[in-house]
């Protein structure tokens, strides 16, 4: 890869792993689904100028249903105490279900390396599971955990995609996700409570969403799919090992986060994994968001 290129794709992955930290600042102001529906609105004004994708629109409704329940997910357990940190490890570890729902699915047998990694990743979640239920409920790291299932569920979907502008792909994703995610806003939140968040939202709290939408959907999808278009899956995806890192390290910079032997071992032993899987002979295409 070009140097600029090396830049970029290390640049989306701290972009991306800051998200996290700024999603648990916006949830400060707003509940979690208002900040994914005001996530995806934003994301969604491209629409306004460019062109629908050439794909089935069922398609990318599927992809956009899928994408709402992971960023729902995330973000409410991020707002019922789950450390933004560890919420980067655990949407990561999207990378040994995307392995295994293709075997399961598309009959792609993993390699020996994939298992490997698979085995070590969930070693390392089981490690997690034990710390579940001292700084926060065993519901809300439940709720967490079907949101790596459901990236994973997207990640196949996207592969049928290949060729399709991801800039444009995700602005009609956005789009179509906003029927669903404004049903949940108004049956949990109500409009009542929505309208009060919204006139009381900071300058920080708003910027926190721009920056998640702008910069973390719309401008890193588009130099991820540009970086995908360009160079192999081989030698893009495996930056995104630095997420998760870069989201522990800013977590604990920015909220004091400490994590214990138990939780940082699990922590590790889950990236471990990952990194067997994605710089194995074969890695699986994955898109990584935060």
């Amino acid at each position: 890869m070009k140097p600029l290129d090396i830049a970029l794709a290390t640049l989306v992955a701290v972009i991306w792993g800051v998200g996290f930290v700024l999603t648990r600042l916006a949830l400060d102001e707003m509940s979690s689904t208002l900040l994914t529906v005001l996530r995806f609105a934003i994301t969604a004004l491209p629409c306004l100028v460019l062109p629908r994708p050439r794909m089935s629109w069922q398609l990318v409704v599927a992809i956009s249903w899928l994408l709402v329940s992971q960023f729902l997910a995330q973000t409410y357990g991020i707002a019922h105490g789950v450390p933004a940190g560890l919420t980067a490890v655990i949407v990561q570890s999207q990378a040994l279900f995307t392995v295994a729902l293709a075997a399961l699915f598309l009959r792609e047998l993993p390699t020996r390396w994939q298992v490997a990694g698979i085995g070590i990743a969930s070693c390392g979640l089981l490690l997690i599971c034990f710390t579940v239920g001292y700084d926060f409920s065993v519901f809300a790291f439940a709720v967490l955990m079907t949101a790596p299932l459901s990236f994973a569920l997207s990640n196949l979907l996207l592969r049928r995609a290949r060729g399709v502008p991801m800039l444009d792909l995700f602005a009609w994703i956005g789009l179509a996700g906003l029927a669903p995610l404004l049903t949940v806003l108004l049956f949990v939140d109500g409009p009542r409570v929505t309208w009060l968040a919204l006139t009381h939202i900071s300058l920080g709290g708003a910027a926190c969403v721009l920056a998640l939408a702008v910069i973390g959907s719309t401008l890193g999808y588009w130099i991820w799919g540009r970086l995908l278009h360009d160079y192999s899956a081989a030698q893009v995806v495996p930056f995104a090992l630095l997420v998760p890192f870069v989201g522990a390290g800013a977590s604990a910079l920015v909220f004091g986060e400490q994590f214990g032997p138990l939780r940082l071992a699990g922590m590790i032993v889950v990236v471990c994994g990952i990194a067997v899987m994605l710089l194995s002979p074969r890695p699986p295409v994955l898109v990584e968001v935060s």
